[in-house]
């Protein structure tokens, strides 16, 4: 792997925070990447405890509750019920059958009818305690029971001392649930084995994995040590590298006063929410950011006064504002807005908070660039192209043929740029061994992941949808296909323009012959990759989807590292295939180191678009915008601009929500079709990132390759070979972009 990085720093303090921070990075990767599964595996491992114990969900998931009825005084009550059958209480007859007792009452008033006549009471009579002159009808009966109960309790008559009727059925049907309720209890309890105790426990604690509280600090973390590491090595990303003292001192002096206001904001925001009587959302995340950030201002210090030597002595103005870190002039930027204009100290720590909402996709973006970083500590690289190597190809269409296969990885990472992060130094040597010149490999690496931005199953294209309600993803990926097969006509139009190098052929056999013995050696880690993603789909229920593929492929590839560094043949079909000689543990370690420092830069770039984006949105800028610019070829070629700025500014995830709640209703109001609008979108978000002052996917490129991607310092060229990488992806793209965004009335007419 190509060092690409600013050297090793001077300070052992310094060396040491970096192997911590590394070590760190490595640490909260995986933790990611196990708890991002642990639902899924929760949800399989519940699934087999159906299968050994049936009922394991509803009963042996948690220890049975204890019924909290007693069995032995329920009975207790029900000995003082009447010994007879429910509902057997006494009721009048209503068969017709006919009263002992019924007759004429001689006390009846006359000429009331037998049947009003109040029943004969036998048991009436004059009552020898009743109040003088009180009738007969009115004396209560006499009961032939009245006395006291032998055995009621001291002050309790017999009136309450009485179980009903209607209690007593309903004691019944009350010990008749508690019996269950016991029957139950006692059920589960013997089904509670020590084994199966063991797996529920080892279950349970898996099912709490998944309910991980702290992704925004996972997050806020990663940033923070990748940060760390890209800050140490000196690898932030800029338009050009320091090579001198100057230089580095104005690198390092902007990302001080950078780090210092996101520091004092993260304090300040911090107070606030403290102080605030409204409820707070984890304030300890403002503490973080703050506390963070100091201790990157501290590293920025610690670099400023041990500068590394000097590679070229001279520098000029153009060259000190190039090697400003891109994050530093945006986080510059909005401090100035912030502080000085808006009054709102705590603005750009909320602007963070911002960022922090979608934690999975910013977490995502580290396990990808982790991913790419061990694939290429691997030799699975060099066994993809020798299937290629006997067919002879030239240099540039073999460089066309990386661009178009690559764009469905780049699908599944989501974004270009996190594809060349992660793939391109091996793109770029490989076609360097192919016979590829400097410029065609790098226009190659720096376009590789322009392609795949509209196939499914971009997560780009998924956030569209999810923001704007007028389109749907099969919609975009629909139209997509044919945005790719016209960039992909393009791009092999534009590098067989370039090619210099004759075509021969070989013989078909023998190119035949050496592409299947390539393939052998390919064969045993395309089993390998398989296998993960069948045991990811039947072990986990985890298919390989844009939102899984961050998860799934990182395992695979840690998978294919153990295999390819201490299992893999060295000698394949007479092919010599050298395994490094650096062991297991070097290359992860070189990977992951890797992977921090581009993690750190990309993050914090993306940090400051977001910024960026916040300031554009607070302001209102996009306001000033005409709400009709005179039908919709007119708009759309004024979008076309907008949007190529955009896309040079600012990274596709936050662009996108940005232009979804600021110009997408006003592309629909002057009658362009949402799915033309949005593929014209992304095809100007890659022409900005290929086109400089900026040129993120240049930068990027540069980034992971290191020295050998500074071919503009051959100065035995003329202007057009010279920059041959620039404008040769930019013509490719820009030429797509008109297309789409004119050509595509053809296939969506303006609305009326």
């Amino acid at each position: 792997m190509s060092d690409s990085h600013g050297g090793t720093p001077k300070s052992a303090l310094l060396r040491l925070l970096a192997r911590v921070a590394a070590v760190l990075v490595f640490v909260g990767l995986v933790l990611a990447l196990g708890l991002k599964v642990s639902t899924n595996a929760d949800k399989q491992l519940i699934r087999l405890g159906e299968w050994i114990w049936p009922g394991y969900a509803n009963e042996l998931r948690m220890d049975p509750e204890k019924p909290d009825c007693v069995l032995e005084e329920i009975d207790a009550k029900l000995a003082s019920c009447p010994d007879q059958p429910e509902g057997a209480a006494a009721a009048p007859a209503t068969d017709g059958t006919a009263d002992p007792f019924a007759g004429d009452d001689p006390f009846a008033e006359e000429g009331t009818p037998a049947a009003e006549q109040p029943a004969a009471d036998p048991s009436a009579g004059d009552d020898p305690f009743a109040e003088e002159g009180t009738p007969a009808a009115e004396q209560p009966a006499a009961d032939p029971f009245a006395g006291d109960d032998p055995f009621a309790e001291e002050g309790v008559t017999k009136a309450e001392s009485a179980v009903s009727a209607q209690e007593c059925i309903s004691l019944r049907a009350f010990r008749d649930t508690c019996q269950a309720r016991w029957t139950q209890y006692d059920t589960v309890n013997s089904r509670l084995t020590p084994n199966s105790r063991m797996y529920r426990d080892f279950e349970v604690s898996i099912a709490d994995l998944g309910k991980f509280p702290y992704w925004k600090h996972l997050l806020v973390l990663l940033v923070v040590v990748g940060a760390a590491v890209t800050t140490i090595r000196r690898d932030a990303i800029s338009l050009r590298k320091p090579r001198n003292r100057k230089e580095h001192a104005v690198a390092e002096s902007t990302q001080l006063v950078s780090y210092g206001m996101l520091s004092a904001s993260g304090a300040a925001d911090y107070w606030v929410q403290i102080t605030s009587e409204a409820e707070n959302n984890a304030p300890e995340i403002a503490l973080i950011w703050a506390i963070g950030f100091g201790v990157l201002s501290l590293i920025n210090l610690i670099n400023l006064l041990q500068p590394p030597e000097d590679e070229v002595a001279t520098t000029s103005p153009v060259r000190l504002l190039m090697v400003v870190p891109l994050f530093a002039y945006m986080v510059i930027l909005s401090g100035i807005y912030f502080w000085p204009i808006a009054q709102y100290p705590s603005g750009q720590a909320a602007y963070l908070s911002r960022f922090l909402q979608t934690p999975d996709v910013f977490l995502g973006i580290g396990l990808y660039l982790w991913a790419g970083m061990l694939f290429s500590v691997t030799r699975l690289a060099t066994l993809s192209f020798n299937v290629l190597t006997p067919w002879r190809l030239p240099p540039a269409l073999l460089g066309w043929l990386v661009v178009v296969l690559a764009a469905v990885p780049t699908a599944y990472s989501g974004a270009s740029g996190i594809f060349v992060l992660a793939a391109g130094a091996v793109i770029f040597t490989q076609l360097r061994r192919a016979g590829a010149t400097p410029r065609i490999a790098l226009a190659a690496t720096a376009m590789s992941g322009s392609l795949g931005v509209v196939l499914a199953p971009c997560l780009v294209v998924v956030l569209i949808a999810a923001l704007n309600s007028d389109v749907t993803t099969s919609e975009l990926y629909s139209g997509g296909l044919y945005v790719f097969a016209l960039t992909a006509v393009l791009a092999l139009i534009g590098f067989l323009l370039r090619n210099k190098d004759p075509f021969e052929p070989p013989p078909f056999k023998a190119a035949l012959r050496g592409s299947a013995g390539a393939l052998l050696g390919l064969l045993p880690a395309v089993s390998i990759g398989a296998v993960v993603i069948l045991l990811y789909y039947f072990g986990l229920g985890v298919g390989l989807t844009e939102n899984t593929a961050m998860y799934v492929l990182p395992a695979m590839l840690l998978v294919l590292v153990i295999y390819d560094r201490a299992i893999a043949p060295a000698r394949v079909d007479g092919v010599e295939l050298p395994r490094p000689k650096d062991g297991l543990w070097r290359p992860l370690v070189d990977a992951t180191a890797e992977s921090s420092t581009h993690i750190g830069g990309l993050l914090m770039l993306m940090i400051g678009s977001i910024g960026i984006g916040d300031i554009i949105e607070r302001t209102e800028a996009v306001a000033l915008i005409p709400a009709t610019l005179g039908g919709p070829y007119i708009t759309m070629l004024v979008l076309v601009f907008v949007m190529v700025i955009v896309g040079m500014t600012m990274d596709a995830l936050g662009a996108v929500v940005l232009i979804s709640i600021s110009v997408a209703g006003l592309a629909t109001q002057a009658g362009i079709h949402p799915v033309h609008f949005w593929l014209m979108v992304l095809c100007a978000f890659e022409l900005g990132y290929l086109t400089p002052p900026v040129a993120l996917n240049h930068l990027l490129a540069r980034q992971v390759i290191g020295p050998p991607s500074h071919v503009e310092e051959d100065g035995t060229v003329g202007f057009v070979d010279k920059y041959e990488h620039i404008w040769l992806p930019m013509v490719v793209m820009a030429t797509a972009l008109i297309l789409v965004a004119f050509g595509g009335f053809l296939f969506w007419p303006p609305l009326t």
